[in-house]
């Protein structure tokens, strides 16, 4: 058995050398993804133009307005002189923000009475509403804990806050986002490269070969299966290499622990590309089934949205797939630097969903014309 399985190895890794241009691509991907997500995608949106209508004009309402515009999350296009102009720069697109200063603000301040000021937010981008509306509530939260400390300077602060942020204190996107791109990255190349590589062989007429060997359909997909498993390992040392060169990304668990635990994840979409290709007729057909199963796993995975913030049905599904797991597991090592102790909760339910997907995927090829 083990010589039939070696030879069908062997034969993959011959056809791989063939065929150049898919590996190439395999080992692009990773490259590719991690440099567009980690340099173009942030949720901390920074240098949001706003416009000032200040009707105080006071040395209070000036110092206000610096604290705003001398932040990276604000900067100063225009001033209005109306609530018509105000409006005009909002609706134009020139500003997405507006900051109105109260006509008593500084008086209010010197009386002990609540200072008003408004702050508008054009809000047809919601992401950037609510992450603009947070940096706003920061900034005058700020600005008013500094008044009231000078005016309580001789009295002391009453409460002293301590705020500590645990794994990213400076609250670094790429941290988040390259940890994650390996298991995104693993899910869609590792199920579409196995799919199309044996509809490939199907409507080129080789697979009708297999059938007259002495191969059973186990053997085929443990042959058909360990090539790409060492491609699948590439693409991870390859995304982990850019996230630490490129954004300093640091491995805080162990390397040896990931690597060993990639093969959970990296095993479950080899073989749902395998049950694919039984299914499939055409590497057209197969595309689009391999991206109807990418989609759920890109958008219901935790990747792009948090699933704490997902209604009941959409978290059920997500609790059936392998990357939902697999994410926990590479941020765990990688950020916090758990250990296979806390991370059983993880392994256990992805290694069931591994199993009952390759106990699918050899039935089906058993049914099949490999049988």
């Amino acid at each position: 058995m083990l010589a039939r399985i070696l030879a069908m190895i062997r034969k993959e890794f011959i056809q791989m050398r063939r065929d150049r241009g898919t590996v190439v691509i395999a080992l692009m991907i990773p490259i590719i993804q991690l440099t567009l997500f980690g340099y173009a995608i942030n949720t901390d949106i920074k240098h949001v133009p706003i416009a000032i209508l200040d009707y105080s004009q006071s040395p209070e309402s000036r110092e206000l307005i610096q604290a705003f515009t001398q932040t990276q999350y604000f900067t100063l296009k225009a001033y209005a002189s109306s609530p018509e102009e105000m409006t005009e720069l909002i609706d134009g697109g020139k500003v997405r923000v507006g900051l109105v200063v109260d006509v008593d603000y500084a008086k209010d301040l010197h009386r002990n009475r609540p200072a008003r000021l408004q702050v508008l937010v054009d809000a047809s981008d919601p992401q950037v509403a609510a992450s603009t509306l947070a940096n706003a509530n920061g900034i005058a939260q700020t600005r008013s804990l500094t008044i009231l400390s000078e005016k309580v300077r001789s009295v002391g602060t009453p409460v002293d806050v301590q705020i500590r942020a645990w794994y990213n204190p400076d609250l670094v996107t790429a941290y988040h986002v390259v940890p994650g791109l390996i298991g995104v990255i693993l899910t869609m190349t590792m199920t579409n490269i196995t799919a199309m590589a044996i509809v490939k062989e199907r409507e080129m007429g080789t697979m009708e070969q297999l059938t007259t060997t002495p191969l059973r359909a186990i053997e085929i997909v443990v042959g058909k299966i360990v090539p790409y498993i060492l491609v699948g390992y590439a693409q991870v040392t390859v995304a982990l290499l850019l996230g630490v060169l490129l954004f300093r990304v640091p491995i805080r668990g162990s390397l040896p622990l990931l690597y060993g635990l990639c093969s959970l994840h990296i095993l479950s979409y080899l073989s749902v590309g395998l049950l694919i290709s039984t299914v499939a007729r055409s590497q057209q057909q197969a595309s689009q089934m391999g991206f109807l199963i990418f989609l759920p796993n890109m958008l219901l995975a935790g990747f792009m949205f948090p699933r704490e913030g997902m209604p009941p049905w959409a978290q059920t599904i997500g609790q059936f797939l392998p990357l939902t797991y697999f994410l926990q597991i590479v941020r765990g090592i990688i950020m916090k630097g758990l250990g296979i102790q806390h991370l059983w909760q993880y392994v256990l339910p992805m290694l069931a969903i591994m199993v009952v997907v390759i106990v699918l995927a050899v039935r089906r090829l058993q049914k099949s014309s490999l049988s």
